[in-house]
């Protein structure tokens, strides 16, 4: 049988949490959606209520610890953060969070390492499904304090904030290669408007990967994108390259989703056609090897016949 997980989940006015134990993220959108008072027939989308973190992998729901707070999205709502009041801080229902933090520092602040601390003490797991800024949050808090907060030593607390901080810099790096890809990809997009008008509408082959260079979104692909799990890897190439170069401000009116979920389907389409773009290198690179290697190899074998020619023409 498979196991129940307790969740918390809410509306976007956060007025009232109800308490849903599930077996799946799809049974979480029905029954919390019911709880919640939402139409059956509606399109229900799932997000981490502190910070709006879009849930739709299966394998990402599971991995969060009971008891998350999760808000459902009915059509086209938005998650917004929660509402604070001039001079203190706004919580659903009554609820508040007391934190000791002098009159000079940032309450903000203080409050995100200090969720951020809680979650780390309820699973360290939780380091992979933290933002960059919780990360961020709990590198700079001083050694001392985040080793109370978590009751460790301080040479472990230590030890942590530098595994935190090599997560944070390889986010870096890898957003840094993206951002080369997007400057390859526009390259490539400056190259095909400079195409004459006649060709314009063709495929230009690019390291192997064709690029589409008309800007229709057929229905097809929308409906790959809108209801399909891990889109990207279900689409053309032609495809990918289209959904990439349209850009998510396009993407949002043809998808009918909020900014933030398509900034991450559009995303993904880039680490996709990146990763083909690497394949198709790689064995280009590989082609190219085994032809030297065989011109190599046929070269002494000519050289040996031509010797046997010239022995056979002599008296």
């Amino acid at each position: 049988m498979t196991e129940l997980k307790a969740c918390k989940v809410c509306n976007l006015t956060r007025q009232m949490f109800y308490g849903v134990a599930v077996t799946s993220l799809s049974q979480l959108r029905i029954r919390g959606g019911e709880a919640l008072g939402f139409s059956p027939d509606a399109s229900v989308s799932v997000v981490l209520e502190d910070d709006g973190t879009i849930v739709e992998d299966e394998d990402y729901f599971l991995c969060l610890p009971a008891d998350t707070k999760l808000m459902l999205l009915n059509n086209r709502e938005t998650w917004t953060p929660v509402p604070r009041a001039y001079g203190g801080t706004g919580q659903p229902n009554g609820e508040s969070v007391d934190l000791e933090v002098d009159g000079q520092d940032n309450v903000d602040g203080a409050e995100s390492w200090h969720s951020a601390a809680t979650r780390l003490k309820q699973n360290l797991g939780n380091i992979i499904l933290m933002s960059e800024a919780d990360l961020q949050s709990l590198i700079d808090v001083p050694c001392s304090d985040l080793a109370t907060a978590l009751g460790f030593s301080q040479q472990k607390s230590r030890i942590l904030q530098e595994t935190l901080q090599t997560i944070v810099d390889r986010r870096e790096e890898e957003r840094q290669s993206k951002e080369i890809l997007q400057l390859y990809l526009k390259a490539i997009e400056q190259e095909s408007n400079q195409d004459p008008p006649e060709t314009s509408a063709k495929l230009d082959e690019t390291d192997g990967v064709q690029v589409e260079t008309t800007a229709t979104f057929s229905s097809r692909l929308l409906m790959v994108l809108k209801y399909k799990t891990h889109p990207e890897t279900r689409l053309s190439n032609e495809e990918l390259q289209m959904v990439v170069r349209q850009g998510a401000k396009v993407m949002v009116e043809a998808l009918g989703w909020d900014s933030e979920r398509t900034a991450v389907l559009v995303q993904d389409c880039e680490d996709e056609l990146s990763k083909r773009l690497q394949r198709v290198q790689a064995l280009n690179s590989l082609s190219a090897q085994k032809k030297q290697s065989s011109n190599t190899t046929s070269q002494p074998r000519t050289e040996r016949e031509t010797r046997a020619k010239r022995r056979k023409q002599q008296p």
